[in-house]
């Protein structure tokens, strides 16, 4: 491959296990806060269980996560310098409000809820989890926004060989974000749902002695994913309306994914709501159904990267849609040896993250509730306000 096809493999690879991450997170937050919600309510035992072991791997996932972003902002300025000469004023604001939001606002907020555990009143603490799961979101958000700008750029005139931002408003209401954010919340929902189901199917299926644990977590998954799959292919569907038209046509690199995304998710959204919602009340109790169930765990996080690569493919070869193509976005004087070198090691990095990522949740889930550190007691002779206990 030439040093504009490497490139473009670089971050293809580093993206994709990125978002691996990325759609685990967004998915397992919101539910990890309801749990929450449900424990504050009723102060019942297995609803702090729930929240507890959800949000052991839900951390996890998140500190693992965040390392892989970091390889993601080095590669703008490493292969991509180009595209922040002629847009960065533009496309870097968006980039600069994700990183307040990820690393500063939602790394806060999880810290004062994984840490305040019996110190904050309980209402405060629950505060705490949805802040998480809203600052997740708006990461999303803007990162969602960067990238709709790169589809459909709006609000922005060209001056002096630059592109120079004279409408914010468009930029928020760009059909290419209306759309798509949606439509990513929904697969993170989904994906987050199905490791909920899996993995009870897993510890059901072994007959665990916690049957209404992993009872309760595989209805939440279930109802979940029937929300999280309607979502994703209402507004996956939508966007065909509008910016996406035409994109494909004649592009295989961009419709072999998206034909995939589209027959395995249609397969898939007709068992979650046609076979398994109607029988939620039994679907724990019938073991025959627990290997499928844990099978088609992986296949969100499939579908998730199938839809990243047909919308990122489906630009080629423009960088900014008809402004700025990706030979021009490439930072000149680069190697095939140094694209080499990088890919080489960013992969190396971001799988062998991935695969840590998966056996310390495999881990967790098959150890079950039992001694999860996550909010474990306060040890009686640590120090503590009375005024923040429950």
């Amino acid at each position: 491959m030439d040093v504009l096809e490497l490139a473009r493999t670089q971050f293809a690879v580093t993206g994709s296990l990125h978002f691996l991450f990325v759609v685990l997170t967004l998915g397992l937050a919101p539910l990890v806060a309801i749990m929450n919600t449900r424990w504050a309510l009723s102060r019942k035992p297995v609803h702090e269980a729930m929240t507890r072991f959800w949000g052991q791997v839900y951390v996890v996932n998140y500190a693992l996560g965040i390392v892989t972003g970091l390889v993601m902002e080095f590669q703008f300025g490493l292969s991509w310098s180009g595209l922040s000469d002629y847009a960065g004023d533009v496309f870097g604001a968006p980039l600069a409000m994700e990183t307040l939001v990820a690393f500063f606002l939602e790394s806060t907020f999880l810290g004062l809820w994984i840490f305040g555990w019996g110190r904050l009143p309980r209402w405060l603490h629950l505060a705490c989890i949805w802040l998480v799961t809203l600052t997740a979101y708006a990461s999303a958000f803007y990162i969602m926004l960067a990238n709709s700008f790169l589809q459909n750029p709006v609000g922005t005139v060209e001056r002096g060989g630059r592109l120079d931002l004279v409408d914010f408003g468009a930029l928020l209401g760009n059909k290419a974000l209306i759309f798509s954010f949606p439509h990513v919340i929904g697969a993170g929902l989904f994906t987050g749902a199905m490791v909920l189901v899996g993995a009870s199917a897993y510890q059901l299926r072994r007959r665990t002695e916690h049957v209404e644990f992993f009872t309760r977590s595989l209805r939440t998954g279930v109802v979940a994913a029937a929300v999280g799959i309607v979502l994703t292919m209402g507004f996956g569907y939508a966007q065909f309306g509008g910016v996406q038209e035409g994109k494909f046509d004649g592009n295989v690199g961009a419709a072999l994914p998206l034909g995939l995304m589209i027959e395995i998710g249609q397969l898939l959204a007709l068992v979650v709501l046609l076979v398994m919602l109607p029988m939620i009340a039994v679907l724990p109790r019938l073991r025959w159904t627990h290997p499928l169930l844990i099978m088609m765990t992986p296949l969100p996080f499939v579908l998730a990267i199938m839809g990243w690569l047909a919308r990122e493919v489906g630009r080629q070869p423009w960088m900014i849609w008809e402004k700025l193509t990706v030979a021009d976005a490439m930072s000149p004087g680069l190697t095939s040896g140094m694209i080499t070198g990088s890919l080489v090691g960013f992969a190396g990095v971001l799988g062998l993250l991935a695969v840590v990522d998966y056996v310390l949740i495999a881990k967790i889930i098959r150890r079950g509730p039992r001694d999860v550190a996550l909010g474990a007691a306060v040890p009686a002779d640590e120090p503590r306000s009375p005024a923040l206990s429950y």
